[in-house]
Order: C-alpha cells, then structure tokens, then sequence
C-alpha cells in the first residue's frame, strides 16, 4: 500500500513528545507499506535530517512554516471571520497545498495520514483515497482547561471562543475520515462527545523504544528536580510557572540545594525570567542529549493542569527509570498506578510533600523507577503499541 503522511513537525529527531509519537508510526508503516512524507518544517536547520527519515519513506518534502505574533494575529482576524479555529486558520499554508498536490500528481496513493488535527485540512481535498485522521490529542479539551483556569478578560474570552470552535471542527473532521486514531480512552471519549462517530476511533496509545532508551544511573547524591518538555505549548508554561513559583520554594525550605532544570526547545521570556526570579532555577533551552540532567536529579516533575492525550514525558521518564510526580492532568490518558510506579499529586503543599517524598527516600525513589521501566517495557513499547495500525488500514479498498 502507498501511504501519503502529513506532518505538523518532522518527525526526526525524536526529541519532543509529538515527534517521538510520528516517528514511531512512520517507522511501523514504512515496515509494511511505502510511505511519502510531506512535513512543514520552522528552520533550514531540520533539513539536515531528511536523510535520516529517506531510509523510511519513498519521498520527504518539506514546507517551511513561518510564525511570528504578527501573523497569529492576521490568522486570529481571519479565523473570527470564517469561523475555522484560529489553531487551523494559522497552519493553513497555501505552499503545503501545493506540494501535496505535486506528490499526488505522480504518486498512485491509496491512503493518507493526517497527523495531528491542523493537517486534516489537507487531507480533505484528496479524492479516491482512504482517510486516517492521527489524534495526539482532543484538542478542544486542552483550551476548554486553559479557558476554565483563565481569570476574566480577553484572553479567557479568545480561549472560550478557540474550545468550542475546535470541538465542532473536531467533529466534523471525525465524520469526514475514514479513520480516527486516538491515544487514550479518555481523548476518544473527547472525540465522541464533540461528534466523531466512535465505530471510526481506535485508540492506541503513544510509544517509546525501550530498547533504545536504557535507564540512566543517576548520581547517589542527586537532588535536582527535573521538568522537559516543548517550552512553547502553553500547558507546560503554566505548569513550569506553578511549580517555580508556588511549590518549589516549600521544596527548598528542606533542600535548600535542590536544582530545578527546566530542559525544553523556546522557552518564553517569562520562564527565562525564573533564573534571576528565584535561586535554584536553572532554564537550559534546547539540549541535543538531556543524560547530564538526568544524572544529577533525583524526581521528573509534570505538573499540567491543563492538557489532553499521554505525555510521552512520562513514558521516556519511566524508560530512563527516574522517578516521576505529576499531577493529575499530567498523567491523564495512562493507566498509572498512583504509589507503584508515580506519585500523583494537585495542590501545591501534596504536590511539594510528593516531590521531597522521592527526593529523601531511597526506597521509594527506587521501587518506583523500577515498576516504571518495567511498565514501558511490557505495555508501550513501539512494536507493541503500533501493531494495531494494521487494523486501522485494513479498511482500504473496501
């Protein structure tokens, strides 16, 4: 079968939660069928890893996407215009039209993979193909949160606004697929709740590589609090903010030399900011490889109170056999064992008792990173997990 796959980001290196999932499809579909990737890239710089990705897939196109405030701001202007959400509006690039209709012209494609929701858009206009609609998340779910958290004023009116526009967009685009995959209970629940037709969803949940990612032995000593993840989406700036601000001080007043790292690509000003705001807070960017971090903390942190899907954080944490606390939110979508293999924690003091709890406790600490290795391991492993896409294509051709 030929596979036409559309990306929001390149899926190469796996180095951020929707990448690690992408890549892993792709290399489960390259297994079995030929696959033609376009993809937008946001610099020249990812170009350098097409080679990587050819050695997956017949053909790589990209298409450079440009953003900037001005012109979320035009998208924002057009999207109350037409009624689209503005997360659409804004990634709808005339150029990623143009290079799927060249692929199309000379590749005889029997199905295409939108994956994440604001490539659907492309999907659309392809006649005679079969149509796979990848979910990472309810979308709508994570703004009606952030709307919900949000004090009054414009922006909790923008993201009232942006939840129930992508709840209907969201719907509309399950009954449009073929095909509707979806990473969690939960998130299909979402789905069907915003109108997808649930004989069309099938979840299957994030993966990781076990084998490739092996448990990193930490120092004896480590005491650093260890948070990574996209520093630009919203919920993480939220979460990273909550935790600097309001639990970790309680933290230090016990360890008083415990580092907070907040590892992750384009952190914003404001979490920038933290380093001179509060002492112990050390804001790294970007890292190609995170193990020296690793080594020198003693508990990963999530603490979201806003998102939607599985945090693949989780499962490389537990693939690296660090401790993890999170949140409620933070681990919504993954059947953890609250206790066994995470602490689970929402308010401030809980979240900070959990967080010193790992920190002082050897045999706690231990006995979790355990039970999570060997949780990764059995139960989201990539060559587990993606073999129920072969259930998802047996639909082409009927």
């Amino acid at each position: 079968m030929r596979i036409l796959l559309l990306t929001q980001v390149l899926p190469y290196p796996p180095d951020s939660g929707p990448k690690i999932k992408t890549y892993h499809v792709l290399r489960y579909l390259a297994q079995r069928h030929t696959v033609y990737l376009v993809s937008f890239i946001r610099s020249e710089a990812e170009r350098e890893h097409i080679p990587v990705l050819r050695k997956y897939c017949q053909e790589v196109h990209t298409v450079p996407i440009r953003r900037s405030r001005p012109r979320d701001g035009l998208a924002f202007a057009r999207s109350l215009a037409d009624g689209r959400p503005f997360l659409v509006v804004r990634d709808d690039a005339p150029r990623m039209h143009r290079a799927i209709a060249e692929v199309m012209a000379h590749a005889s494609v029997d199905a295409v993979h939108a994956d994440q929701l604001t490539m659907a858009q492309y999907a659309l206009p392809l006649e005679g193909v079969y149509r796979v609609l990848d979910a990472h998340n309810a979308v709508w779910t994570i703004f009606h949160q952030m709307a919900r958290r949000a004090p009054p004023g414009p922006r909790k009116w923008a993201l009232d606004l942006e939840w129930r526009k992508l709840k209907g967009y969201e719907g509309e685009m399950g009954r449009r697929f073929d095909a509707v995959t979806a990473v969690s209970e939960e998130d299909r629940e979402a789905l069907v709740e915003a109108g997808c037709p649930p004989d069309r969803i099938t979840v299957i949940p994030i993966a990781v590589d076990t084998e490739e990612i092996r448990p990193v032995e930490r120092a004896p000593d480590a005491r650093g609090i260890l948070h990574i993840g996209t520093m630009y989406w919203p919920p993480n700036i939220e979460g990273v903010l909550w935790f600097a601000r309001r639990v970790y001080p309680l933290i230090r007043e016990r360890i008083p030399d415990a580092p907070f790292f907040v590892v992750g690509a384009r952190p914003p000003e404001e979490i920038r900011a933290l380093e001179e705001e509060i002492p112990g807070v050390r804001v790294t960017g970007y890292v190609e490889d995170p193990t020296p971090y690793i080594q020198q903390s003693g508990v990963f942190i999530v603490p979201l109170h806003a998102g939607s899907g599985m945090r693949v954080k989780i499962l490389t944490a537990w693939a690296w056999g660090i401790p993890i606390v999170s949140t409620t939110v933070g681990c919504v979508g993954i059947p953890v064992h609250p206790g066994a293999d995470i602490l689970v924690a929402d308010n401030e003091m809980e979240f900070a008792a959990a967080v010193l709890r790992v920190l002082e406790d050897w045999e706690t600490a231990a006995r979790l990173a355990a039970a999570g290795r060997r949780y990764a391991e059995e139960q989201f492993d990539w060559q587990v997990v993606c073999r129920k896409l072969d259930g998802v294509y047996a639909g082409v051709g009927r």
